[in-house]
């Protein structure tokens, strides 16, 4: 509405407003609010005409130029706005025609000062007088008439949210609470059919109910709708929003809008994500857009990765434990990977933080959102891949360090704890093979630790040995545990026969079931040819059947 749509008016109006003295526009002004209301829209209209009808002056100016009625209407209007601010309050006695304040307007059309201002904002046009020695905001009755003409379906809508006597209000709860003693948790129902009985809007309803609610909590129609969500209660959509619950089962349960529970989850997810910082090793190509792509293409010799990776899963070493096994299920990488690798991780952390560090919390879009949640999977899929291809490293150098009286399995998740630091602090410009780096970190994080666990032992040593003989032996027999794993291998296919060809992919996938890597939802999505968002829904609805189908089976979980 804002904007000229010829620039002849526009420029009559700069002239106007620049050079014309306050009574010419006074006068000016008069002129052009009479003449909107002879516009015929399906006319045109010579610009030579407008002008001297508003500045009774006749122009030379654009002599062929016609401006379409509709077209006219608009600028007119845009024309009457702009030289009105420019031009003090005149007693409303020495207006052409008589004018209405806007509280007379709201009190004659029974609809509240609000709703008045929303009409001014799509076209109603007002002026400032003084009535009564005060200065009001008024508007001629020739262009109220006009308004309301133009505009007569939206006027009724209007209406229907007029302003609720004290009468009107109790009939509202009065209503509310007898329903509400039937049906305490269809708060949205209950504001639909009030509506339709008093002939109001269910906005309407549904605000008189909350406010008084609010003022009134010991009293309270519906005591769960009133005031704001606690942070409890936003984790709990979300939660439920996350396991695939749909938002009008949720806006349901809480009593709340659609829109409000889209807030809600925009909110807690906005939160979680940029309450993260993203710590990396700078470099300068970072920063060069031209780089991108040679950084984010796969590392070096991929293809030929990927064989030997399928081929180590199939030569592992046999009579290896579980924990162990795994460990021989990933190949080693280059020098060159390992940097190619690590210089995409901190690109990616690098894009991450630029984009958490320019987002609002208050204002947080989804698509950024989305955006920033894909970096993170990428960030982790990549860290994963550098770890899952080292932790071999930290069972050699356990195996070294490793006393008799020493748990084996307890020193190697300390020293994976230690590979994890390492991948995030090294410095892959510097040009050192990362194994060196993380063998130096894992053996120095070991020379704290046994030390300090030997003294504890030396330490709470009791001496009563036999106490400790005297006590079952609870440790795992390797049999006894390959044979579960075995047994719970059969359970697991057995069920994932009772699902359909798409759950059943889709939980192979995201499980890393049949001797496949975990992939993320993204990754799955992108293989099926469906949204993450789908992806997800999916998964939670599978889950859940599966849960219904164990329990059926008597499966332990």
């Amino acid at each position: 509405m804002r904007s000229y749509k010829h620039p002849a008016m526009k420029q009559l109006k700069d002239q106007q407003v620049r050079f014309a003295p306050v009574e010419k526009r006074l006068e000016q002004l008069n002129r052009a609010e009479r003449l909107l209301t002879e516009i015929d829209p399906a006319k045109k209209y010579p610009y030579q005409f407008v002008c001297f009808r508003v500045t009774d002056f006749r122009s030379d100016l654009y002599p062929q130029l016609l401006i379409d009625g509709a077209d006219l209407e608009h600028d007119l209007t845009l024309f009457i706005q702009d030289l009105a601010a420019t031009v003090p309050a005149v007693p409303a006695e020495e207006l052409p025609e008589p004018v209405l304040t806007l509280e007379e307007v709201s009190r004659n059309l029974k609809v509240s000062t609000k709703t008045i201002s929303r009409w001014r904002d799509r076209g109603l046009l007002s002026r400032r007088v003084i009535c009564g020695g005060r200065r009001k905001v008024a508007v001629r009755q020739s262009l109220l008439q006009r308004f309301l003409a133009r505009n007569q379906e939206h006027v009724d809508k209007s209406a229907r949210f007029s302003q609720l006597t004290e009468k009107e209000k109790m009939d509202i709860l009065r209503r509310a609470r007898r329903m509400a003693s039937r049906a305490p948790d269809r708060f949205t129902e209950v504001c639909k059919r009030i509506a339709r009985k008093l002939g109001r809007s269910p906005e309407t309803v549904r605000y008189t109910i909350k406010n008084h609610d609010l003022a009134h909590p010991q009293d309270a129609i519906f005591p769960a709708v009133g005031g704001p969500l606690d942070d409890q209660a936003k984790q709990a959509i979300y939660g439920s929003y996350r396991r695939g619950i749909s938002i009008n089962a949720i806006a349901e349960r809480f009593h709340r809008t659609r829109t409000s529970v889209y807030r809600v989850i925009n909110e807690v997810r906005a939160k979680r994500l940029l309450e993260t910082k993203f710590a990396y090793i700078p470099h300068p190509s970072f920063d060069d857009p031209a780089k991108a792509s040679e950084i984010m293409a796969p590392m070096p010799d991929h293809e030929a990765y990927e064989a030997a990776r399928v081929k180590a899963r199939a030569s592992v070493p046999r009579g290896l434990p579980p924990e162990l096994a795994t460990l021989y299920e990933v190949p080693l990488l280059s020098r060159e990977q390992e940097a190619h690798l690590f210089r995409q991780m901190n690109y990616l952390k690098h894009q991450a933080e630029l984009l958490r560090s320019s987002i609002d919390p208050a204002k947080a879009r989804t698509a950024d959102l989305d955006r920033l949640e894909a970096l993170q999977d990428q960030i982790l899929d990549v860290k994963e891949r550098l770890v899952s291809a080292n932790m071999r490293l930290v069972a050699s150098i356990v195996k070294r360090h490793a006393g008799p009286l020493d748990n084996f399995f307890e020193l190697l998740s300390d020293g994976n704890l230690s590979l994890l630091r390492a991948v995030e602090k090294f410095d892959f410009s510097r040009g050192n093979k990362f194994s060196t780096y993380a063998s130096w970190a894992i053996m120095k994080n070991f020379a704290r630790s046994i030390p300090d666990e030997k003294h504890h032992r030396d330490r709470f040593m009791t001496g009563h040995e036999e106490i400790f003989e005297a006590r079952a032996d609870m440790r795992s027999n390797q049999y006894e545990v390959e044979a579960s794993a075995e047994r719970a291998h059969v359970q697991v296919n057995r069920l994932l026969k009772h699902l359909d060809e798409r759950e059943r992919r889709i939980i192979q996938l995201r499980a890393g079931l049949n001797a496949e890597s975990k992939l993320t939802l993204e990754q799955v999505g992108k293989e099926l040819g469906i949204t993450k968002e789908r992806v997800r829904q999916l998964e939670a609805r599978t889950m859940k059947k599966l849960q219904d189908l164990a329990k059926v089976e008597r499966i332990e979980p």
